[in-house]
């Protein structure tokens, strides 16, 4: 059900995939996905996307969206159009986590992705 954590926070050291959330009713065609990284170290890098899926159980082949990579901490938005998969009753997010440089080859990240229906879409619908 959203407006809900697709993943809460939480701190990964490799790549992975949080659980399935369901969509329940969404009015909006248009989710807010924010990403929120609350800790990085340098020399690494977080790749996050969303899967869709109508059962909880298969994902597809491709995400419903991909958010671009990113290095430091910090919150990001980014607009996921679920009109491409109106089969979708699950989300959830997958990671991947890279790490070069000297020191620890062990990647750190505590992040958080968050989705809700997109405000403007639905105000646009209603005067349309």
């Amino acid at each position: 059900m959203l407006p809900n954590f697709i993943f809460p926070e939480t701190t990964v050291e490799k790549d992975g995939a949080g659980p399935a959330i369901e969509l329940g009713e969404v009015r909006s065609p248009t989710l807010l996905l924010t990403l929120g990284i609350m800790e990085i170290v340098e020399q690494e890098s977080l790749d996050v996307s969303i899967w869709a899926s109508p059962d909880g159980e298969n994902w597809g082949e491709r995400p419903l969206r991909a958010i671009p990579q990113k290095f430091y901490r910090g919150t990001y938005q980014i607009l996921c159009d679920l009109s491409a998969r109106p089969d979708a009753k699950f989300l959830r997010a997958q990671w991947k986590v890279g790490r070069w440089g000297v020191g620890s080859t062990t990647p750190m990240f505590r992040f958080y992705v968050f989705a809700e229906p997109f405000a403007g879409a639905v105000s646009q619908a209603k005067t349309a």
